[in-house]
């Protein structure tokens, strides 16, 4: 799951790399790319445990995104942007876990081959980021922490090709369910972890701003 606080991925400090920077473009492309196709499959399947696994593409797409486009920027406009990015990902938590009730309630099975092919094309994507990324893994707090968070992006989607198969062999909906609702709850931790570096980085660059403005 997303694993990056606001300051580490946003940060500036050595996002300058072209090559790095080529390599964020990239992995940005397959993230934004595998997070619609998730949602959309998802939603056919009726499966929670896929739509969670879509919100774990757009947490990375937008560490991603964050990383390009604050390059340079002020304290501020970064801890800005990581916000949006907190509060997006506690909302697509929160959906995925009533998601969750609502197939409960209605005693839904997910298609089981569809979470099977949809997670397996996941798996390889992240693979692919994972070794585009790995040159980096020995570079700043920032290179290492996306390299890091595409690493547990892996496990993420081995969980949900298990929660394919325990679908698949007990005709029941309950692995599918276990494993959103526990891929939600990390996202939901992770916006709260987000959204409160970010306020703390606004206030302070808020401070600075202030004392800059009486020199």
């Amino acid at each position: 799951m997303a694993c990056c606080s606001s300051e580490t991925c946003a940060s500036s400090s050595n996002n300058g790399s072209p090559r790095f920077r080529r390599v964020l473009w990239i992995v940005l492309a397959i993230n934004a790319g595998m997070f619609i196709a998730e949602i959309v499959a998802g939603l056919v399947a009726g499966s929670a445990a896929l739509q969670a696994d879509a919100l774990d593409f757009f947490a990375d797409a937008a560490n991603y995104a964050i990383s390009l486009a604050v390059f340079g920027s002020s304290l501020r406009w970064r801890a800005g942007a990581a916000w949006v990015k907190g509060a997006s990902m506690g909302i697509f938590g929160l959906w995925v876990l009533a998601t969750v009730v609502w197939h409960l309630a209605n005693g839904s099975v997910p298609h089981a081959a569809t979470m099977g092919i949809i997670g397996t094309l996941a798996l390889v994507m992240n693979v692919a980021c994972l070794f585009l990324l790995t040159a980096f893994r020995e570079g700043d707090a920032n290179m290492r922490s996306v390299w890091i968070c595409s690493r547990n992006d892996v496990v993420a989607n081995v969980a949900v090709l298990l929660a394919a198969l325990g679908v698949f062999g007990t005709g029941t909906g309950w692995p599918d369910f276990v494993v959103a609702s526990l891929m939600a709850v990390l996202a939901i931790h992770g916006a709260a972890t987000i959204l409160r570096d970010a306020s703390r980085e606004w206030r302070e660059a808020g401070r600075v701003h202030g004392v800059h403005m009486l020199r």
